[in-house]
C-alpha cells in the first residue's frame, strides 16, 4: 500500500522518465542505463553494418533498383506525386524516419531503461531496417498507394532506403540530447510541416490504419477508402 505521504516521491521516481527536472539531459531518466565500453560500441557498430547489408540484400532480393531508373541520382527530389519520389538519396519521406529515430529512443528508453546507449543505438537501427523491408513489400505499398495518405509510392530505390535507414541517427541522437519537452516540440513540427508540404504524415497515416483496424472490428467504417 502507498502511503500518501510518499506519494510525492513515487510520481518524481516513476515519472521522471517523461517529464525531467531542469538542469540538463542527465536528470532526465530515474534509472540508469548501463554503461558502453569500446567493446560495446564496437559490437554496436558492427551490428548496424551488418543490419544495413542484409537490409541492402533484402532489398535487391525484392527486385528493387539500385538507383533511380531515370539513369541518375539526385542529392534531393522534392516534387510530390512524381515517379521518382523515393527514387533518390532524400525527399520529404526522408524527415518521417528521422523522426523513426525519436520514437525508436523513447520507445527503448521506456521498455528497456538499462539497455545501454550502443545497444538502444544497435536496436534502433535492426527496428529500421525491418521497417524498410515491410515498408518495401509489395502488400505496403499498393496500401500506401491506395489511400490519399501517399498517392506517388512505388517502392524504394536501394539507395533511398539506406538513406532512409540512416537518417534516423539524427532523431535518435537529437532525442538523446534534447530535453523530452523540445523533442517533442520538433515532432509536432515536422509533423505539421510534412502535413502542409508533403500532404502526409507518420499521424494521418496511423488515423488512417486506426480507421481501418476499428472498421474491421465493426466499430465504424473507414473513410481512407
Amino acid at each position: 500500500m502507498l502511503n500518501q505521504s510518499h506519494y510525492p516521491e513515487y510520481l518524481v521516481k516513476n515519472w521522471e522518465p517523461l517529464f525531467p527536472k531542469q538542469g540538463g539531459h542527465h536528470s532526465r531518466f530515474a534509472i540508469k542505463r548501463n554503461m558502453d565500453t569500446h567493446k560495446d560500441w564496437l559490437i554496436a557498430i558492427g551490428g548496424i553494418a551488418l543490419v544495413l547489408v542484409v537490409q541492402m540484400l533484402t532489398m535487391a532480393a525484392m527486385g528493387r533498383h539500385a538507383i533511380c531508373q531515370c539513369g541518375y541520382l539526385k542529392l534531393w527530389h522534392g516534387v510530390l506525386r512524381s515517379v521518382d519520389t523515393s527514387q533518390h538519396l532524400f525527399d520529404w519521406y526522408s524527415f518521417t524516419h528521422v523522426l523513426h529515430g525519436f520514437i525508436f529512443y523513447f520507445i527503448l528508453r521506456v521498455v528497456f531503461p538499462k539497455l545501454s546507449l550502443a545497444y538502444s543505438l544497435l536496436a534502433a537501427f535492426a527496428l529500421e531496417g525491418l521497417w524498410e523491408v515491410l515498408e518495401n513489400s509489395q502488400y505496403a505499398i499498393e496500401y500506401y498507394r491506395s489511400g490519399a495518405v501517399v498517392t506517388d509510392k512505388f517502392g524504394d530505390t536501394m539507395v533511398n532506403s539506406f538513406t532512409d535507414t540512416i537518417v534516423i541517427f539524427v532523431g535518435f541522437y537529437m532525442a538523446y540530447k534534447l530535453p523530452v519537452w523540445t523533442s517533442i516540440a520538433f515532432v509536432i513540427f515536422i509533423e505539421i510541416m510534412l502535413a502542409a508540404f508533403a500532404q502526409g504524415n507518420l499521424t494521418i497515416l496511423f488515423l488512417r490504419m486506426m480507421s481501418e483496424l476499428f472498421a474491421l472490428l465493426g466499430f465504424g467504417t473507414s473513410n481512407y477508402r
